[in-house]
């Protein structure tokens, strides 16, 4: 059942419907039925990831001159809503590598995006980033990973952590510390298979099973002066701007697609069981709760839809992102509840799905910021005290303007410009 309606029509054209139904057929024909074995196992889905790779799909922001798709934000948007409705694991999957795009999009150099953007576009490198660590969490300036410059190398030592895309990631994108204050944060590209380089053991986690962000380790790592994004001192913009124009996109993407699911099953449902001799819908108070759930998710979806609209547009958004992020998460986590309870002990069994869609929920409340610092920022948009825009200074690096309705082109089709798979370091990890 589709409770979409035609609101998203709004915002959508043609073209996004195709690669709705592409993406939508994709995962109930791949992704869904190895569902049970990744629920099972609770380790790094690393074929299923590596297949939906190969669709070109982590290349929906990527400029066709680097043979993406460049088809935008809402593209993004759409791909992985629609892998999240079947799995949260493999929709958390593709918005972590598509936020390791960015800050190659953002602050590669010409060399840098020749190199590793037609891989990421082709599905033959998965990217990440890594910024969090145990000591400092959300706090970016607290951080005490390091980078010492030795020649035409720097030296990598330390640890991160929460790293999504960390098992089955081959180009990590690392902010550590090159000097003191904010000030003294670099950006590095680091190669999985780097000398130096390894990972934590994959910890078993409540939910996104299939999907891994766990610890990445530099031991005396070394690194080419080359691979560095940007000048020393740029890591704090290249965290910062990837949280906020991808990272929180990315995970209300998430949100909204779980949403679509725990609406989806509950109606059916509803629909299907019995009581008292009617559908359990009729009683009352069961069909308010399912009303709840419908208006939460169409009012998240636009909110969702409207921020990377904008973003598409390269004006400014930040406040837009921040709250498509907040209404998103607390929508969706408030449905699961619901769903929870109109199921009830139906729901507690993992025969069906509403456990699962609860439990995945819940991993995107942390990730880009939690709801509360989102408020904080917010509020700071309501004062007037906010400090600068992040979609309005890379304005130029977001905008997309994909072609008009009428134009004889169907990114459904594959024609959106991207290269045949070639090879390349990476290239041995497919």
């Amino acid at each position: 059942m589709d409770t979409m309606g035609t609101m998203d029509s709004y915002f959508t054209s043609r073209r996004h419907h195709q690669l709705r139904e592409e993406v939508r057929s994709f995962a109930e024909r791949e992704v869904l039925p190895r569902v049970p074995a990744m629920e099972e196992s609770r380790s790094t889905a690393h074929g299923i990831s590596r297949l939906i790779a190969r669709q070109g799909w982590l290349g929906a922001t990527i400029p066709e001159q680097y043979g993406g798709m460049g088809a935008g934000h809402l593209a993004k948007t759409l791909i992985i809503e629609e892998l999240s409705r079947v799995s949260g694991a493999m929709g958390a999957m593709v918005q972590a590598s598509q936020l390791g795009v960015a800050k190659i999009v953002h602050f590669g150099n010409e060399d840098q995006k020749k190199t590793w953007l037609p891989a990421v576009a082709a599905g033959l490198c998965l990217p990440t980033i890594a910024v969090t660590e145990h000591e400092s969490g959300g706090h970016v300036l607290g951080m005490a990973a390091s980078a010492v410059r030795d020649g035409e190398d720097y030296v990598l030592n330390g640890r991160k952590v929460y790293v999504g895309n960390s098992h089955v990631g081959d180009l990590h994108g690392v902010i550590v510390r090159t000097g003191p204050g904010s000030k003294g944060l670099t950006a590095f590209l680091v190669e999985s298979d780097r000398p130096g380089f390894s990972l934590g053991e994959q910890q078993p986690a409540m939910g996104l099973h299939g999907f891994s962000f766990g610890e990445l380790i530099f031991d005396n790592c070394r690194v080419p002066a080359a691979n560095r994004l940007g000048a020393e001192g740029d890591g704090l913009s290249v965290a910062y701007s990837s949280s906020v124009l991808y990272g929180r996109a990315n995970l209300t993407a998430v949100s909204l697609g779980i949403h679509q699911a725990l609406v989806e099953e509950t109606t059916r449902f509803c629909a299907e069981r019995e009581r008292y001799g009617k559908p359990l819908h009729a009683l009352a108070n069961v069909k308010i709760k399912l009303g709840q759930m419908q208006s939460r998710l169409m009012t998240a979806r636009l909110a969702a839809y409207h921020a990377v609209h904008l973003l598409d547009q390269g004006v400014d958004c930040d406040a837009e992102l921040m709250n498509a992020k907040v209404v998103n998460v607390e929508s969706a986590l408030d449905s699961a509840r619901n769903a929870m309870e109109i199921h009830a002990a139906a729901g507690l069994f993992t025969n069906r799905p509403i456990e699962r869609f609860l439990r995945d929920a819940h991993h995107i409340f942390a990730p880009a910021g939690t709801s509360d610092v989102q408020l904080l920022r917010l509020a700071e948009v309501a004062l007037g005290t906010a400090k600068g825009s992040w979609s309005e200074r890379l304005s130029e690096l977001v905008r997309n303007q994909p072609p008009s309705p009428d134009q004889d082109l169907d990114w459904a089709e594959g024609s959106w410009g991207q290269v045949p798979p070639q090879r390349t370091h990476c290239a041995g990890k497919v």
